[in-house]
């Protein structure tokens, strides 16, 4: 069987100190006080043989109350590809990274039924992201997922040429 594979949105800004990204924290209760390792980039997974850069902007609208096109730097641009990162659990997150804004405080996420407590048969409603925060790159890199990590690193490598100074500009 196939492993899910998922499409998601890195949305970064740049900033003097460097890049910051757009990380989403799960929400629920099992999450509730998770924080290193635990966030992750605005994505879900594919329904059947669905386009995933289009389930990449879909789930960035859900998960974000953005539409990407709202946010983007250059809403006609296209999204830099990042490739795939396998998570442990085997799932495929395919990603692609767009330069924009947002105000992380105004955005709030759809909601989705889980069972809480696991095996109680009680339902409960819970935001998908319960806050979206921009970090730099070392502390994305701290709080994202381990399995999403390269995506970051991709990211700057992609950027660096954007970045570092040149040559001529070194005294």
């Amino acid at each position: 069987m196939k492993p899910p594979a998922s499409g998601g949105i890195l949305l970064y800004r740049r900033r003097e100190g460097g890049l910051e990204v757009l990380l989403a924290h799960p929400g629920g209760p099992y999450w509730q006080r998770k924080d290193d390792g635990a966030w992750s980039i605005p994505k879900g997974i594919a329904d059947g043989e669905e386009d995933l850069a289009a389930v990449a902007a879909r789930e960035f609208a859900e998960e974000t109350s953005f539409e990407l096109a709202a946010v983007a730097r250059e809403p006609a641009g296209e999204p830099l590809a990042l490739g795939s990162a396998t998570l442990k659990s085997g799932k495929v997150v395919h990603a692609w990274a767009v330069e924009g804004d947002l105000d992380a405080a105004a955005a709030h996420s759809n909601t989705c039924e889980i069972e809480w407590p696991p095996r109680s048969g009680r339902m409960i409603t819970i935001p998908e992201v319960d806050r979206l925060e921009w970090f730099d790159m070392t502390e994305a890199r701290r709080r994202i997922h381990p399995g999403q990590a390269p995506l970051l690193d991709r990211l700057a490598e992609i950027m660096r040429p954007h970045t570092d100074p040149t040559p001529d500009s070194v005294a």
